[in-house]
């Protein structure tokens, strides 16, 4: 599979979404925001080249380098490029991202050894906070906000309220599958309650193009099909592969990376049995059977 190109999207003056297409394993979303003066950037890319390819993007619209990186999450696409911006710019992201990025390291890499991810220096956020923070370039109010366990243990939301716009991280994966197996189903579901509340026009996803608050409806219907195909499955006494795939994904299957249902099984299952939101899951089992799913064919980096 050859990726498109990555393209800018403008939603508002000084607001710029950088969006991969297709928005697969390992081809997120960026954004930044600038005054003129400043810029601060929501999240980096997968591999050495993909963020350079990011900061010659956020040159050419004629705006400063960032001074400011916030992560949206821990996982490697969104974070590996950081060593590209720093240490001219900060990095912000909550105590957990930190915590789960440092545990992770060249994660990525294990588990796809044949993509060129370039040199990457694992670098962790060295500003975090727990609940929620502020940021203000110029006259634009930069609200950072953390939903609680959902994508991961230690999401941020993006939040312009002048604007109307939120980059959601990988709460909202447009046009694709959610995964949960570092995170929680309950407290996805949570997550877009707090998404829906503030009232954004135009909603940036971790994955996928541009969108708006349709997509946290078509969202929460995934999560509650898994939710309720978790249930029946658990009560019959299957495995959380046989579930999957027995399941008829409707709607969902014309989804990219379906194959991550039986991830969000798993989660759920452990959720039915009390574990705790977040208590990690054996993330080997988890891609082994998301191989199964993928017709034998283990999972592709698109990076």
């Amino acid at each position: 599979m050859t990726a498109e190109e990555p393209y800018l999207v403008q939603p508002a003056a000084g607001v710029y979404a950088y969006v991969q297409p297709d928005g697969g394993w390992c081809l997120n979303n960026a954004g930044f925001v600038s005054d003129g003066g400043r810029t601060l950037l929501i999240d980096t890319a997968a591999t050495e080249r993909r963020a350079l390819a990011l900061r010659e993007a956020i040159a050419g619209a004629g705006v400063p380098l960032p001074r400011t990186v916030v992560n949206t999450h821990h996982h490697g696409d969104h974070t590996y490029g950081n060593a590209v911006f720093a240490p001219e710019a900060l990095i912000l992201g909550h105590d957990n991202a930190r915590t789960e990025q440092i545990a992770a390291g060249h994660q990525l890499e294990l588990i796809w050894p044949a993509t060129d991810f370039g040199s990457v220096e694992i670098t962790a956020p060295d500003l975090t906070y727990n609940d929620r923070t502020t940021l203000h370039l110029g006259g634009t109010e930069v609200r950072v906000i953390h939903p609680g366990v959902a994508h991961t243990t230690g999401d941020s939301i993006v939040f312009l309220p002048r604007q109307g716009i939120v980059f959601t991280g990988d709460l909202v994966f447009a046009e694709g599958t959610p995964f949960l197996a570092m995170g929680s189903l309950a407290g996805s579901l949570r997550a877009l309650e707090l998404l829906r509340s503030l009232d954004a026009e135009t909603v940036v996803p971790g994955h996928g193009p541009l969108t708006d608050p349709c997509a946290y409806e078509a969202t929460e219907r995934y999560l509650r099909y898994v939710a309720e195909l978790s249930r029946e499955g658990r009560a019959k006494g299957l495995t959380p592969l046989e579930t999957a795939q027995g399941a008829d994904l409707g709607e969902f299957a014309a989804w990219r990376e379906s194959e991550r249902l039986v991830a969000n099984v798993h989660r759920a299952y452990a959720e039915l049995a009390g574990e705790p939101e977040g208590a990690p899951l054996n993330i080997l089992a988890v891609l082994q059977d998301m191989t199964v799913m993928n017709g034998g064919t283990p999972i592709l980096c698109h990076a």
